[in-house]
């Protein structure tokens, strides 16, 4: 068994899974799993009913253990480890640059290539048996620039130095504290607290949150290469949206807003 990479939609919430689902091998990503992550992340991001996107790995043991090791020799040697690391790229940009908010929900092993897949979420919840480590260091592998520079942008200079350099693993409470993940919840509540901060995005509106999650991401550009006018086309079509006039009309009638996306 090679893993899977399964959607789910719920309709009625808006809110969509995708699942890392390999549990033989503690959802370790194999070469196919690369590939398929970017049709996934694709579909769920092009649907209109999805309003935002949980993805989890299968089971409760773990989120992704890392990469399929077992494929190094064959996939990640030679020529063939051009290959494989231009999969790994496109399954990274897609996550990376899906419009819909992304949130990692992360049960148990979040290692190497889960962690750097984890790190492409908007958001990152762990439960408290949440481990961490990119141990690159120890298997000898180049790392991407791309790689280290999402985790500078999230924990800093002096904490991705100490991650990467050590290879060691972090528990969920030194993650908190380093700023891997946002919060650290029992195990059993995980899933709804998950649901619940899903259930908030998906309710309040789709535009808005487009528009700010594509400010948020232009802003971590250097400032010359910032795309002003997107910025600002993407602020003016919230302001002309039937969203707004639904969002201001709704405030005044002291009822909740029924936003369509429009």
């Amino acid at each position: 068994m090679s893993g899977t990479i399964g959607t789910e939609v719920d309709r009625k919430s808006g809110i969509a899974t995708l699942t890392f689902d390999h549990q033989a091998r503690r959802n370790a990503i194999t070469g196919d799993m690369w590939d398929a992550i970017p049709e996934a992340a694709a579909r769920l991001d092009e649907d209109e009913d999805v309003r935002v996107v949980v993805m989890r790995g299968a089971g409760d043991v773990a989120f992704v253990s890392g990469a399929d090791i077992s494929e190094f020799e064959r996939n990640r040697s030679g020529e063939s480890a051009e290959e494989y690391d231009r999969s790994n790229a496109r399954a990274f940009a897609a996550l990376s640059s899906m419009r819909k908010p992304l949130i990692a929900m992360i049960h148990g092993f979040c290692v190497g290539g889960g962690c750097a897949i984890a790190l492409t979420a908007d958001m990152r919840y762990c439960d408290e048996d949440g481990v961490f480590a990119i141990p690159a260091a120890r298997l000898g592998l180049g790392y991407q620039a791309g790689g280290l520079e999402t985790l500078v942008s999230i924990v800093g200079q002096a904490a991705a130095r100490e991650i990467f350099f050590t290879a060691r693993r972090l528990r969920a409470e030194e993650a908190l504290r380093v700023g891997l993940v946002n919060a650290v919840v029992p195990k059993a509540k995980l899933p709804e607290h998950v649901a619940s901060v899903a259930r908030k995005i998906a309710d309040n509106a789709p535009l808005t949150i487009g528009s700010a999650k594509f400010i948020l991401q232009e802003l971590r550009k250097p400032e010359a290469r910032r795309d002003h006018a997107a910025i600002d086309a993407s602020i003016h079509t919230c302001y002309a949206s039937d969203d707004y006039a639904e969002g201001v009309r709704a405030f005044l009638e002291k009822r909740p807003a029924r936003f369509a996306g429009r």
